[in-house]
């Protein structure tokens, strides 16, 4: 009976099964059906058989990764676009594969994401329709006469490098990126019933206002199209709308008024979907479904650029597609990777440089939230021709159109503009997004490249047009990008028709040189541009533009005592009210150089209520006795947990932490002296200064020498050496230098008896100077890092001081050359705001203290690029390196500009003597032992 009953029940559940596979099989025909020839992106690939035709590894049938670059999988040869390309290099594709029986009823289709470059495509042994020439466009062949269904078909594609058209290779090989060859995007199959909608067209505007072209194909029984519009979770939104086919039709059109939708923007990417079925009566013939997001683009000329109805700044950067070990073929997950990067950058907008770029990058930016410019190739001119530029305007915009992401279409780069194609735009656009022509003003807007601080007489900055550069500060080595920015930015502000700008450029596009041994190669200086490495390693332009594009702002950068935990806060977003935003305080004091002798105290500030683009108070509880601390710290987080900054403000100034951890003990001090030198004494510590210069001639502890000489020297100066002395004075025993001439400068030595050596200086210098303050020699080869108090972890710059924080900073030696190698933060170079450091070296530590506000640290001078020559991306360090005390610093320009074209914090150093009464001084502790 048992037997019986589980048999039952088997029959039973085969019966429920075979039902459910019929009505599984039966909603699977009515949607479109994706089979995969190729993998998703680079880090899966499937093979597939190859030959290439020329350069490495050639002649020869074997096996490569689909999707890929084949330079980067060890075949032909590596080109940058101004080099010469063998036109006879190609690539021979073959595999087979089958469909599905279920397939039979079907139309079907061979779609390429991207093949570079001219593309000829066969299924058993036929055409499947014309060369495809263009890199970076979708596009598909109907191959249903050509399959053999529930058989092998063979697929045979054929890829030449070079194209045949001079002008696709103007506009996309002739460039100043690398250009590569091969199936470097996806490769499916598509599958759609005999009546289906072929594509979709989407207009849902910021008042709930909704339009849905729905193209169809195939039709003979069909009568209508229904659609629901649903949440991102699934949720429908308000009823179907329906619309009757009528006979012959290609489109259907279907409207309708939605009531306060969430809209889309990068502040809150809400996100619909809509659900579109083709009938004949109740059955349904085919269903797809589109993401969507409801937001509203405008230009309104002469006046801004606006969304929503809210006028704008684009915060955004130029972004390629690009990964060093695989070309221009990508994945998800750096897309995933690149967008939460210009996030965290607290960016808006991201420029596709100069190409259409992976379907899942755009995907990415619709749901975190970027504005977006998509690009037809044409580096520069000359363009596509008119023919051919057609063909890929059509296959950019249907392909792109539904994204709410994008707001800006872009008609090529520099030069490179067919104005023919203008009218194709908007014949695939329903929401006639406008087009922009990058580095030219034409039709209301000025998208300049590289303008100057004070560029533009009655045009840019002092014009009528809206203007937003497509690219500035073009960064190379560490130069461009954070430096410059504050000033460019504070400009941008405060013009009405200003819409903001996209630096160039996001990432160093290295390449990993599979035939010379693994080097990463940026062509020179001609790929270094990047504010992220190749592997997006953080420069500190990184840290800047973060707190430069923060949407919220402190005015205040000091705290007196009287401070009653009240700031002052700007809401610069668009959008968002800073109730939505959460605030953390920490206090911190330092009991010394090192970071774990610290005391901590923390707590959360209440988010104001305040409405965007407007000012307030923030207040912080802060406990009684805060003023004891060195330092107050605030991070600000958005609705999302994403971190937006984190601020300091000092407390204590360098003088009173240096009262703290300076100990000048009592007991005795000696001093020697012969013809040429002055030695003293303390504690083990002996100081020896020259008699015919007053400068630091050795030191010496207990133990060792260490090697710190030669100082100070007082920069850019005609002062010459005039008289010593030495006295006992309460306990101690004092050296005075002084120096005559124009610049006037004074040296005082103070040894404690602790063996804590004291030095004052100050000095006299009018006019402009690129660097303002004192120097030491240490022998480089001698450090191996320090234990650093100021702002940190990254270098400055006199034009790039912001997007470092006031803390105790553990730094390794390196000697990275930005944009060459890729450890950072770096170690050489500018510190600002300066309390303090334990420099580590390998004869004897040793620790220097500021008494003095606003001083610089300059360790060591940064290796030049070897690619430097004929650029403004690196500035003047003291010649005699070592490390120095400053009052000024260099500023740094970028690739093309020169640094004093980037405004006021990029300008020398100007002071004037005011009669010998205006003067710079320093006060330094030194710990030798």
């Amino acid at each position: 009976m048992k037997a019986s009953q589980k048999a039952i029940r088997q029959v039973v559940a085969n019966i429920i099964l075979s039902i459910l596979c019929l009505v599984g099989s039966a909603a699977l025909a009515q949607t479109t059906q994706l089979q995969y020839l190729s993998g998703r992106g680079k880090d899966d690939p499937v093979k597939w058989d190859f030959m290439c035709t020329r350069g490495r590894n050639s002649g020869k049938w074997t096996k490569i990764g689909v999707p890929s670059n084949w330079e980067t999988q060890g075949f032909g040869t590596f080109n940058y676009g101004f080099g010469k390309e063998d036109p006879q290099e190609a690539g021979l594709y073959r595999r087979t594969f089958s469909v599905p029986a279920t397939w039979k009823q079907k139309r079907i289709f061979l779609v390429f994401d991207g093949s570079m470059t001219d593309t000829e495509v066969k299924v058993n042994g036929q055409l499947a329709g014309p060369i495809h020439q263009g890199s970076f466009y979708r596009f598909r062949y109907d191959i249903t006469p050509l399959l053999k269904v529930g058989q092998k078909n063979k697929l045979e594609v054929t890829v030449h490098k070079v194209s045949a058209n001079k002008t696709v290779n103007e506009a996309e090989r002739t460039a100043d990126f690398w250009i590569f060859g091969g199936i470097f995007r996806p490769v499916f199959l598509e599958a759609y019933p005999e009546e289906h909608l072929e594509r979709l067209a989407l207009d849902a505007k910021a008042d709930g206002s909704f339009r849905l072209d729905a193209y169809i194909t195939g039709i003979k029984t069909a009568t209508t199209v229904q659609a629901q519009v649903k949440t991102r979770a699934g949720q429908p939104v308000g009823a179907p709308l329906t619309s009757t086919v009528p006979v012959g039709s290609t489109v259907v059109q279907l409207q309708e008024q939605f009531q306060n939708p969430a809209l889309w923007s990068p502040e809150a990417p809400n996100l619909y979907r809509v659900e579109v079925t083709l009938k004949s009566g109740a059955s349904t013939l085919h269903t797809t479904t589109e993401t969507f997001g409801f937001r509203t683009v405008e230009l309104r000329r002469r006046d801004g650029f606006y969304v929503n109805g809210q006028r704008i700044l684009f915060k955004g950067v130029n972004r390629g597609s690009y990964w060093p070990t695989s070309g221009r073929t990508t994945s998800r997950r750096i897309s995933e990777l690149d967008v939460n990067l210009m996030k965290d950058m607290n960016m808006n907008a991201v420029r596709m440089s100069h190409y259409p770029p992976d379907e899942h990058f755009l995907q990415v930016c619709d749901s975190l939230g970027l504005f977006v410019i998509d690009e037809l190739t044409g580096w520069q001119y000359p363009p596509y021709d008119t023919e051919v530029g057609r063909k890929l305007v059509k296959e950019l915009v249907l392909r792109d159109v539904n994204h709410p992401s994008i707001v800006l279409w872009a008609n090529g780069n520099e030069g490179g503009f067919n104005y023919d194609l203008l009218p194709d735009y908007p014949k695939y656009d329903p929401q006639n997004r406008p087009v922009i022509h990058p580095w030219i003003n034409v039709n209301g807007m000025n998208t300049a490249h590289y303008i100057g601080y004070n560029y533009g007489l009655n045009t840019f900055f002092n014009g009528a047009d809206v203007f937003f550069p497509t690219e500035f500060l073009h960064g190379l080595y560490d130069g461009g990008h954070g430096a410059g920015l504050d000033d460019f930015w504070n400009l941008m502000r405060s013009r009405p028709n200003s819409a903001g700008g996209f630096l160039w450029d996001f990432c160093d596009q290295a390449v990993v040189r599979v035939d010379q041994k693994g080097e990463l190669d940026t062509k020179g200086n001609s790929a270094a541009d990047g504010i992220l490495g190749p592997y997006r390693e953080k420069e500190a332009s990184f840290f800047t533009i973060k707190e430069i594009w923060a949407p919220i702002f402190f005015p205040k950068r000091y705290l007196t005592p009287q401070f009653d935990g009240k700031l002052a806060i700007e809401n610069r977003y668009h959008y968002t009210n800073l109730a939505q935003c959460k605030f953390n305080w920490k206090l911190k004091k330092f009991g010394s150089l090192n970071l774990a002798d610290t005391t901590v105290l923390t707590g959360t500030a209440p988010a104001p209520n305040l409405l965007p683009q407007t000012s307030g108070m923030l207040s912080i509880p802060l406990p009684t006795g805060w003023e004891s601390y060195d330092v107050l710290y605030l991070t600000a987080h958005d609705q999302y947990g994403r971190e937006i900054y984190t601020w300091s403000w000092p407390i204590s100034r360098p003088e009173q932490v240096a009262n703290r951890l300076v100990s000048k003990g009592t007991g005795p001090v000696t001093a020697q002296e012969d013809a040429d030198q002055v030695t003293i004494t303390a504690n083990g510590v002996e100081v020896t200064i020259s008699k015919k210069t007053g400068l630091l001639q050795r030191v010496r502890n207990a133990k060792k020498v260490i090697s710190l000489t030669n100082g100070p020297v007082l920069l850019d100066t005609d002062a010459q050496f005039q008289r010593l002395r030495h006295t006992d004075t309460l306990g101690t025993h004092v050296v005075e230098a002084r120096y005559a001439g124009k610049d006037r400068f004074g040296v005082k030595w103070i040894m404690h008896p602790s063996g804590w050596l004291e030095l004052r200086y100050q000095y006299q210098q009018g006019g402009s100077r690129e660097l303002m303050g004192v120097t030491f020699s240490y022998p480089e080869a001698q450090v191996t890092g320090m234990q650093l108090l100021a702002d940190g972890p990254y270098r400055v710059w006199k034009n790039r001081l912001k997007g470092t924080t006031l803390n105790s900073w553990n730094k390794t030696y390196n000697n990275t050359v930005t944009g060459e190698t890729w450890l950072y933060p770096e170690f050489k170079g500018y510190y600002a705001n300066f309390y303090g450091a334990r420099v580590r070296t390998r004869e004897a530590d040793f620790t220097v203290l500021s008494g003095s506000d606003n001083l610089y640290l300059h360790m060591l001078n940064p290796a030049v690029p070897k690619f430097a020559a004929k650029t403004n991306s690196v500035a003047p360090f003291p010649e005699a390196g070592g490390i120095s005390f400053l009052h000024g610093i260099s500023a740094i320009g970028t690739k093309s500009q020169k640094a004093v074209e980037l405004g006021p914090m990029s300008q020398q150093n100007i002071t004037t003597a005011n009669g010998h009464t205006d003067f710079q001084q320093g006060v330094l502790y030194f710990n030798f032992r």
